[in-house]
């Protein structure tokens, strides 16, 4: 079983090096972006970034790659839904807390939200939103996906787009 102690603390702002103040700084408005706002006059870091501040040298490519997913090629609907599949099958409530504020400012409902838990069984869904809930499945249980569920999402997403799926669900 794994553990549930914290094993690194998040830095606290004070502590960042200048490297990391400069590159979490920079990230503010973006995620006041997602959240469907401002950047508020005292900012929330999120812990995972506060914790990555231990190592500047990859919490700068991390934060250019979850930046470009988050502005990526799929629709932002898409991608949150993606997301919060992907929350749901790793069973994450840090992950499920904030993708579940930033699907709301994409456009998601809170009863989309709670059918998220459903999956693609659920009535709410269209047939686009379940087959990318089926996507998000399929890569968690197997990381692949089916060649009907690609070829399905071959017909509703450019080549981009289709490279973005199996990111968005693994990041």
């Amino acid at each position: 079983m794994a553990s549930t102690s914290r094993r690194l603390a998040p830095l606290a702002p004070a502590d960042f090096g200048p490297e990391a103040a400069e590159l979490l700084g920079a990230t503010l408005s973006r995620v006041a972006a997602l959240e469907g706002g401002e950047a508020p006059p005292e900012p929330r870091i999120l812990n995972i970034l506060r914790t990555l501040a231990h190592h500047p040298g990859i919490l700068g490519p991390f934060l250019g790659f979850a930046t470009a997913l988050a502005g990526g090629a799929l629709p932002r609907r898409s991608s949150e839904l993606l997301a919060l599949r992907a929350a749901w099958n790793c069973r994450s409530d840090f992950e499920w807390g904030h993708h579940a504020v930033y699907a709301r400012a994409a456009g998601l409902g809170d009863d989309e939200i709670a059918a998220v838990s459903v999956g693609p069984a659920s009535a709410v869904w269209s047939e686009g939103d379940r087959l990318l809930l089926q996507a998000a499945d399929e890569l968690h249980d197997g990381q692949d996906l089916a060649d009907e569920t690609w070829h399905a999402l071959e017909r509703d997403y450019s080549a981009d787009q289709l490279v973005e799926i199996p990111f968005v669900v693994g990041q």
